[in-house]
Order: C-alpha cells, then sequence, then structure tokens
C-alpha cells in the first residue's frame, strides 16, 4: 500500500533521514519505534507531504505523491495524526470533528461522526464541551476521531500515548487495534516501543535518521538489543 523508497529529507543544514526505506501493506499495523529525535516523525511527515524529500520517492498504492499537495493527499486516503494532538482548543469537539471532514459530502460526514462516536462514547457525552477544556486522554481521542474523519485508507499515529497515564494509554492502543480491525491501515511512531510491538504486525528501529533494524513484531520484542535499549530490560 505505501511504499517509502530511500527517502532523504533535511531540515536545512540538518540531515534528519537518510536513505530510509520501508513499507506498510493493506491491513497491516506497522510501527516505527526508537529514540526521541532519530527521525521518526519526519518520516510521517515526508509521507503526508508537509515535509518535501530531497531523494527518494513516496508512493502510495504505486503513485507517487511527490507532486501532490498534502490536502490531496488527504484525499487519497491518508490521515496523520499530530504528536501532541493540537485539537482546536476554543472550538468544540463536534466542530473539530467536522473540520476532519472538511470537503466531504454531508451525508458522510454525518455518517462517520456516527462510527466515531461509537468507538469514542466520551466525544459524544462531550460533543458541546470546548476542546481545550477536556482532558489529555480525551483530547487524544479527539485528535484520532479527527483523523478518522476524512475516511483514511491509512492513518499516521504520531506518539498517541505520549503525555498519558498507563491506563489511558492501554485504552488508546486498543483503539488503534479496533480501527485496526475495521479495515483501517495505520503506521503508528511510537517512544512506547514495549505498547508499539504488542499491536505491531512489523516494526522498524531506527537510529541517528536510519533504518538500524526491522522485523516481524514478535521477533523484534524479543530481539536482546532492542528489550535492552527500548524495552528497559
Amino acid at each position: 500500500m505505501l511504499d517509502v523508497r530511500e527517502i532523504d529529507v533535511r531540515y536545512g543544514p540538518i540531515h534528519a533521514v537518510r536513505g530510509v526505506s520501508l513499507r506498510v501493506g493493506a491491513g497491516e499495523i506497522v510501527t516505527i519505534i526508537g529514540a526521541n529525535g532519530a527521525g521518526k516523525s519526519t518520516i510521517l511527515k515526508a509521507v503526508v507531504g508537509l515535509l518535501r524529500p530531497s531523494s527518494g520517492e513516496v508512493r502510495l498504492e504505486g503513485e507517487s505523491l511527490a507532486a501532490l499537495r498534502p490536502a490531496n493527499i488527504v484525499r487519497r486516503g491518508i490521515a496523520m495524526v499530530p504528536e501532541g494532538r493540537r485539537v482546536f482548543p476554543r472550538l468544540s469537539v463536534l466542530d473539530n470533528l467536522r473540520l476532519g471532514g472538511y470537503g466531504r459530502p454531508k451525508i458522510e460526514v454525518g455518517q462517520t461522526l456516527d462510527r466515531v462516536f461509537t468507538l469514542f462514547p466520551r466525544l459524544r457525552e462531550r460533543r458541546r464541551q470546548l476542546a481545550g477544556t477536556l482532558s489529555g486522554g480525551e483530547q487524544q481521542m479527539l485528535a484520532i476521531g479527527r483523523g478518522l474523519m476524512s475516511q483514511p485508507r491509512l492513518l499516521l499515529l504520531d506518539e498517541p500515548s505520549m503525555g498519558l497515564a498507563p491506563l489511558l494509554v492501554q485504552q488508546i492502543f486498543e483503539t488503534i487495534l479496533a480501527i485496526n480491525e475495521r479495515g483501517t491501515t495505520i503506521l503508528l511512531v511510537e517512544q512506547n516501543a514495549h505498547m508499539a510491538l504488542a499491536v505491531a504486525d512489523r516494526g522498524y528501529v531506527m537510529e541517528n535518521g536510519r533504518i538500524v533494524l526491522t522485523g516481524e513484531a514478535e521477533t523484534l520484542a524479543t530481539n536482546p538489543q532492542i528489550r535492552a535499549a527500548y524495552l528497559g530490560e
């Protein structure tokens, strides 16, 4: 489904991503793990067109995304839930969600709202509440719900567990599995390697802008190097 081929991404003189290749098959959950600053989020931004690779290519179902603006990439079926949630704090929960469905037919927006509220009943209860008054966990639910409003075939999640209490982390990862079971392919960036590898089919390990290890999630979870570096063992 998604094919990232030998991309290099720079922030001015900083070479953030170096020759990275990865693939995500339809129906999979694929995770990218690594320390803060390894380049994980940069890859997601390159996929959705927020950053342009200086070399290499990103393809969705065989089509290059190089010439497409971010809005057109969303229309092709990719949505990103950014690190830090980034909800619109002075808008209601309902308006935040409607913005996620901007440009889609009204009937589709209504149907997708119902699906999001089924997935996150708390958002239905708080649909008139200002997003900035929600708890951190509720804001993360809202950010994911907003991403789902565009009806993506591929959902990119950037550090969805960041700053959440352990119980909420468990709930968020259960939701990620539920979204995938309903047919959405997921590319997940996470520092919580234990949880990420528990839900993923396959994983990539990044260090200093490069992929240094890849494999089935179960295999990575038992790798001594991974256990020592990322699982605290």
